[in-house]
């Protein structure tokens, strides 16, 4: 771990704001600007993401990722018509989880290069497919693990926060075994792909869903209960069932299982939900096959 104290950079943080464009504190976590006031933080209600001015939360948020991983991260970001190259630095903190993010305008820099940006057009797909690369599935067009791993304990603190119930379902393919054995790898690969497009066809700004690995998917609801959310997954179980995949002359068809655990009255952590939905997803597979 890198981590460094508190006291440590509050000597430094002046040397910081002449060298970059912007210099702040935040709870990575809590998703708030931190304000350093003596010996003490105070959280501003200010939220991290407002910098940015897109109105949600960052996919790829380095500063989470520096704080988990106790080391430093950068990425790209884009404000209104510049583009910054963003640094995260862990920082040692009893109370809060804080980072430091140093802000660098690199949009005529020789990192970027100078172009004419139609109205932030080319910008915006820069800066997008930079950040994809580290939250995007390639195969599904879902996020990965990686970002379900940081995304959803700020969801699961967000709701805690605010009150509302937060829901987990845990999906595993049900035949995905036999479809490698029998048709290769190349096949199994167009069989998640093709669930992969049925789940995000159900994702709105309420859900994201992300592929967790091999035939394994990871959705999040937000304020919905666990009857809203297996009406949905219900669906998406039977759009899967009928998906004709040419490739195995329609001797094999998809089918899944499904785990829903939903956080309401009683705080859990995100390895929490995802631990009891992949359990009630198993229990889910297990009884068809009795």
């Amino acid at each position: 771990m890198n981590y460094i104290s508190l006291e440590e950079i509050k000597d430094k943080l002046d040397f910081f704001e002449k060298i970059h464009d912007a210099v702040r504190l935040v709870d990575p976590l809590n998703k708030r600007v931190l304000e350093c006031r003596g010996s003490s933080l105070d959280e501003k209600s200010e939220v991290c993401y407002a910098y940015w001015g897109s109105g949600k939360i960052c996919e790829n948020c380095v500063s989470l990722r520096s704080h988990i991983e106790g080391k430093s991260f950068m990425k790209m970001e884009k404000s209104d018509d510049k583009i910054f190259l963003v640094t995260a630095i862990p920082i040692d903190s009893p109370g809060y989880p804080v980072v430091l993010e140093l802000f660098k305008d690199t949009t005529d820099s020789m990192l970027v290069g100078s172009g004419n940006y139609t109205d932030g057009q080319m910008l915006t797909r820069y800066v997008k497919e930079l950040n994809d690369i580290i939250v995007k599935d390639t195969l599904t067009s879902l996020y990965n693990r990686r970002f379900s791993e940081e995304r959803l304990p700020v969801d699961v603190a967000k709701a805690i926060m605010e009150d509302e119930p937060l829901s987990v379902c845990f999906i595993d393919m049900d035949n995905f075994k036999e479809i490698n054995d029998i048709y290769g790898h190349e096949s199994g690969d167009m069989a998640i792909k093709a669930a992969g497009e049925v789940i995000l066809r159900y994702m709105d700004e309420a859900a994201w869903a992300a592929r967790y690995g091999g035939d394994e998917f990871l959705l999040n609801f937000k304020n919905m209960d666990e009857d809203q959310v297996r009406e949905i997954v219900e669906r998406i179980q039977e759009d899967i069932k009928k998906l004709s995949l040419a490739r195995f002359a329609n001797k094999t068809r998809l089918s899944i299982s499904f785990g829903i655990e939903t956080m309401k009255d009683t705080p859990m952590t995100a390895a929490d939900l995802i631990r009891r939905a992949d359990k009630k997803m198993y229990q889910a597979k297990k009884a068809k096959y009795q």
